[in-house]
């Protein structure tokens, strides 16, 4: 796998004898490093470290950045305050999804954009086609890394590598030039797991010094590696759309369920006319959860059936590590959304018995907020 690119944690990597590596997206990267089972009931009772440093981050700046993000994004850009980010996505002008990000206001008509790794060139150049005058972007991908630590322990475990009180970071919110093991970074309260945690954005060629700080800082509190296949568990099991099964061009916003992030009041974004329409007449098609009630595990493409014929198909499919049930999230006709809907879905040949159900399958457990503490994230 020579010919594929590595994040600047690579190199750590062999230090822990599990670790398993794929192409993903034309980057090697661990898909493991203890296990999956292992890693995801880490992030769901402790804390897991996550190098998700194959992330894309623009920065986007100039006299008229507020209004071209405005422009590109479904969510409401001027709502944001300095230290505060949101999650968005960018449309096509019918309605399906160039990808999904996060928006970072560092200060006035300045941002930086966070985007999925395997949409990068693709998003580069779609910003870049519809630039506007006033407006100057920068990729920083390369120069950036990405470390994700997830887990109800995350706050203990911060604490001790650094100089701010990170347990009033608001959910969203995030500290520039925070100081973590020694080294000044963008600490943000944002996650793709269901958990409380943190993202930090730092230099690449000092991010190791961040992973191997971390690590020791967490070592009583049961913090582990975690690769991309707890990754991918835990944010299924919290309803969390992933590009490319859940949201596509293909797929919108509504129809994947992330409606609250299109905002269509707050002024015209490419896509709005087709989602303002889609909205008042009611998507065709909607994500829902499903059960298998027979032996069986859902996978990607597997197709299903209501009244004899196709009316969908699973997008993301396993066995809940938490829950212990055979689970997916799959797009199917509108029509049959309702919760307890019986369903059959074709594995290997064989129809099994299904059912509509409720997502998201897990909801993290909340304490109650403290005068220290910061809301927890929704």
């Amino acid at each position: 796998m020579s010919d594929l690119l590595r994040t600047p944690l690579f190199p750590l990597y062999q230090q822990y004898e599990g670790v398993r590596c794929i192409d993903f997206g034309g980057w090697e990267l661990p898909v493991q490093f203890s296990g999956i089972q292992k890693e995801h009931e880490a992030v769901r009772e402790r804390a897991g470290l996550f190098d998700v440093s194959h992330m894309g981050e623009f920065t986007v700046q100039g006299e008229q950045a507020e209004a071209f993000l405005q422009q590109m994004t479904t969510n409401d850009v001027t709502a944001l305050v300095p230290g505060q980010a949101q999650y968005t996505l960018m449309c096509y002008p019918d309605g399906g999804v160039v990808d999904d990000l996060l928006v970072y206001k560092l200060e006035e008509q300045h941002y930086m954009l966070v985007v999925n790794a395997s949409n990068i060139d693709k998003d580069w150049a779609w910003l870049v086609e519809h630039l506007a005058p006033g407006v100057t972007m920068t990729n920083d991908s390369e120069q950036t890394a990405l470390l994700a630590l997830q887990g109800p322990l995350s706050v203990d475990i911060l604490t001790k590598v650094t100089d701010i009180d990170v347990a009033t970071i608001e959910p969203f919110r995030f500290a520039q030039n925070a100081k973590v093991c020694g080294v000044k970074l963008l600490l943000s309260r944002t996650g793709y797991t269901g958990e409380d945690g943190f993202e930090l954005y730092v230099a690449a060629d000092q991010a190791a010094t961040v992973w191997n700080g971390l690590m020791h800082a967490g070592e009583d509190h049961g913090l582990v590696p975690a690769g991309l296949g707890a990754r991918d568990t835990l944010r299924f099991e919290a309803r969390l759309p992933l590009y490319g099964q859940e949201l596509s061009p293909t797929i919108s916003p509504l129809e994947a369920g992330v409606g609250m992030f299109v905002k269509l009041n707050s002024g015209p974004f490419i896509g709005h006319d087709v989602l303002s329409q889609q909205k008042n007449d009611g998507p065709a098609r909607k994500l829902v959860g499903i059960e298998v009630l027979e032996r069986g595990i859902p996978r990607p493409h597997y197709p299903l059936y209501a009244d004899g014929v196709q009316i969908g198909e699973v997008t993301t499919g396993t066995q809940s590590p938490t829950l212990k049930r055979n689970l997916g999230l799959a797009l199917i006709d509108s029509k049959y959304a309702a919760l307890g809907t019986p369903l059959e879905i074709e594995i290997r040949g064989k129809k099994l018995k299904a059912e509509v159900v409720k997502t998201p399958f897990h909801k993290r457990t909340r304490t109650p907020k403290t005068p220290t503490q910061g809301a927890d994230q929704a």
